[in-house]
């Protein structure tokens, strides 16, 4: 005899939950805002002609794109305190790990972006007589963005995605209220069917925008 559903019962946990979302929607915006703006910073850098920070820049990339991001995230919340000798609450060890995480992919997306700005772009502020801050922000960045907005957007839905995975170090995200119900309730599948629904209700119009936004960008630049 199979096992009969009953998702009425998480009637009883709607407020838990929306808490629960709201935490991830925050540590996902917050972590979003820091790590574009590392990433940023990170792959304007890598342009420049210095070797030693091209290459130190790059082994962090590459290894923050090479591990899982949740072997980062218990680095983070585990081994850095030792070594530090400081403790950090789950959320603290959650932001950076994410903000680390996000720096290193939208770092190669904007070292993308700025390498399609004309060089001629360049000459004509240098002609001009701009500073180089001057250069950078009203004149590189401004390209560099509307280039890579597609590809940062597809970054902030992964990285909505990949914050489920701060309810491992105990942070009270949607992901660990919904595991806590579960428990309590021995309704696993009710309870991450509804869970798992709520991730896909928020990341799918987001994943369309993405698909929208990335054919009126190329209509734009093939005009």
């Amino acid at each position: 005899m199979g096992m009969t559903l009953d998702f009425s019962i998480l009637l009883r946990f709607t407020d838990a939950l929306a808490i629960g979302l709201w935490t991830t929607i925050k540590l996902t915006l917050l972590c979003i805002v820091l790590g574009t703006s590392l990433g940023f910073v990170i792959g304007l850098l890598r342009s420049s002609g210095n070797a030693f920070v091209r290459g130190l820049l790059g082994l962090y990339v590459e290894l923050f794109r090479g591990t899982p991001v949740l072997i980062q995230l218990f680095w983070i919340f585990f081994c850095l305190p030792l070594i530090l000798g400081v403790e950090f609450s789950n959320f603290v060890s959650a932001t950076i790990a994410l903000t680390l995480y996000m720096g290193a992919i939208t770092s190669e997306t904007f070292r993308a972006s700025l390498r399609s700005v004309g060089r001629e772009q360049m000459d004509a502020c240098v002609a001009l007589g701009l500073p180089r801050a001057a250069q950078i922000v009203n004149v590189i960045l401004p390209q560099a963005v509307l280039r890579a907005v597609p590809t940062l957007l597809s970054n902030a839905v992964s990285l909505f995605k990949e914050s489920a995975l701060v309810s491992a170090v105990g942070m009270a995200d949607l992901m660990f209220i919904g595991q806590n119900i579960s428990n309590n309730t021995a309704r696993p599948v009710e309870v991450l069917t509804v869970v798992a629904g709520i991730y896909f209700v928020i990341a799918f119009p987001l994943t369309r925008a993405v698909t929208v936004v990335e054919q009126k960008l190329l209509r734009k630049f093939s005009a």
